[in-house]
């Protein structure tokens, strides 16, 4: 792949200070630069005019040095484009003041993707989305090996779901193959093993996918809802005639060992279609009185 030829930035820690004690010196550069002000009113003297001139510029520098982060939030320090190290403790920090600061959010993000209409691996259209959930580890890698991280990161996720659905059938699969509805979590792990792949360059940690939404395609949404109440009605016809004709077994056994009735094939054959009518039937039987007899 191209990206695993590109050289990898790596993160280090910045050289940077504590703000506080900085603080307290910018106070005292601030204390003698108004005395010397003072004294250069006062007296005019050229001691306390460079004095003055030191101060000031040194409580400059000083107070253009400061920066703060919060928790989860890292500073990524440059000088001239070259790449110093990233400060990620929280609080008032400092650096020198002609460094450059570039803040980078830690944060566990949530990211929910569009719908997407594609195609599975029957070639139905459907339509798919995603819910992944992700943070930048790396600071170096999500600022200087890849344009706009977030962007990248959005349109990565759009093309592992495509890329994932042409992987599964929707729901009609070959015998233990596992489908988008029936294995949402085989499906969301597989997501999140590509997503990772992809999005590594880029010093991104993929925390958890989801699947948000999965339909059919409006087009055949319809005739993909009728092909399943067929099948639902086929598999509840199943069902009913499998325990009608474990009723009917039952009951001749029944008859036969308390010798209730002697039945021969005949009679027998039409026993079993009568149950069979009665137990499959849809509507309530009607019962009717035979006074005569089937063989005349």
């Amino acid at each position: 792949m191209v990206a695993n030829a590109l050289s990898h930035t790596e993160e280090r820690k910045a050289n940077t200070s504590n703000g506080g004690l900085m603080l307290l010196l910018t106070l005292v550069s601030l204390v003698v630069a108004g005395w010397a002000l003072i004294e250069v009113i006062r007296y005019e003297t050229g001691f306390s005019a460079m004095v003055l001139i030191v101060s000031s510029i040194v409580f400059t520098l000083l107070i253009c040095g400061f920066y703060s982060l919060q928790p989860n939030e890292a500073a990524a320090i440059t000088l001239f484009g070259n790449y110093k190290g990233t400060d990620r403790t929280p609080g008032l920090r400092w650096v020198l003041p002609w460094y450059t600061r570039k803040k980078i959010s830690l944060r566990v993000r949530n990211v929910t993707g569009e719908k997407l209409k594609v195609n599975d691996k029957r070639g139905n259209p459907i339509e798919i989305a995603a819910v992944v959930v992700w943070r930048v580890t790396d600071t170096a890698q999500a600022l200087f090996d890849v344009d706009e991280y977030q962007s990248f990161v959005d349109i990565q996720i759009e093309t592992a779901v495509r890329e994932i659905a042409s992987h599964f059938a929707y729901d009609h699969a070959a015998e233990g193959e596992p489908t988008l509805r029936g294995d949402a979590d085989q499906v969301s792990a597989l997501l999140r093993e590509k997503l990772q792949d992809r999005t590594s360059v880029a010093g991104v940690v993929v925390d958890e996918t989801k699947l948000s939404h999965l339909a059919y395609a409006p087009e055949i949404a319809g005739a993909m809802l009728r092909r399943q109440q067929a099948e639902a009605v086929l598999a509840a016809r199943r069902f009913i005639v499998q325990g009608a004709v474990e009723m009917v077994q039952h009951a001749l056994e029944q008859l036969s060992e308390r010798d209730i009735v002697t039945l021969d094939d005949e009679r027998r054959a039409a026993m079993v279609s009568n149950l069979l009518v009665v137990l499959c039937g849809d509507r309530d039987a009607q019962p009717v009185v035979n006074t005569g007899s089937l063989y005349t």
